[in-house]
């Protein structure tokens, strides 16, 4: 405010006026500030959910993740668990296949003799 204004109004209105006119000027900021607080919330309300709305799709890709790389270790190691089995299995014949033919060896050695 002006001090050449508020002189004049000092003397036309007195004291009690004076004092109405700065208790409205502080009654007209107050409302100005809180219609720009106000404003300031809403735009954090609506950047919030838009946060909330990122994480929680992040959230269901990762889990959706997590849940694929599980699953490809589970495949992984019955693949692993298979080969192996098979592996036994063919050294277990190729064992018997030695067997007899250290045996088919053994007769002919001693035939021989």
């Amino acid at each position: 405010m002006d001090f050449n204004l508020l002189m004049e109004s000092w003397g036309t209105l007195g004291a009690t006026g004076v004092i109405s006119l700065l208790f409205g000027f502080m009654i007209t900021n107050l409302i100005k500030s809180q219609n720009a607080q106000s404003e300031s919330l809403d735009k954090i309300q609506v950047d919030i959910a838009k946060a909330e709305s990122t994480s929680d799709n992040v959230q269901g890709i990762l889990l959706k993740l997590i849940d694929r790389i599980q699953r490809e270790s589970e495949q992984q190691n019955d693949e692993r668990n298979r080969r192996h089995e098979a592996m036994i299995e063919a050294l277990g014949d190729v064992e018997k296949q030695l067997s007899r033919m250290d045996g088919i060896m053994s007769r002919m050695n001693g035939s021989g003799k």
